[in-house]
């Protein structure tokens, strides 16, 4: 059989040519298909992954907000006030480095 042959054999009143033709372009088309299937499933992936970084993106936002507010100094002064009775140090009983040994010293005599 020579090449030329390929061209004007026929099975079954279809050439040979044609029916090789037609199965690459049905594998062709089902090769498309599926991978723009993938592409689309992959797509949902990538929006769904996003959405949640957004999300964790809020509630971070929202976390920082809510650390900020029960670090305000006003608000824990105004608690341990309230709940344990301290209150901010008076002038006089304010000290320094230097004067830290001479306390200690009062502290640890009888």
């Amino acid at each position: 059989m020579r090449l030329s042959g390929i061209f004007t054999q026929r099975v079954r009143g279809f050439r040979v040519v044609d029916l090789t033709a037609l199965v690459v372009l049905l594998l062709l088309a089902f090769g498309v298909y599926a991978f723009k299937t993938l592409a689309g499933a992959q797509s949902a992936d990538t929006l769904n992954v996003e959405r949640q970084i957004a999300d964790e993106q809020r509630r971070v936002r929202l976390l920082d907000a809510e650390v900020a507010h029960l670090e305000e100094p006003a608000r824990i002064e105004r608690l341990s006030s309230q709940f344990l009775g301290m209150k901010p140090v008076d002038v006089q009983h304010e000290t320094t480095e230097d004067t830290l040994p001479q306390i200690a010293e009062k502290g640890t005599s009888p």
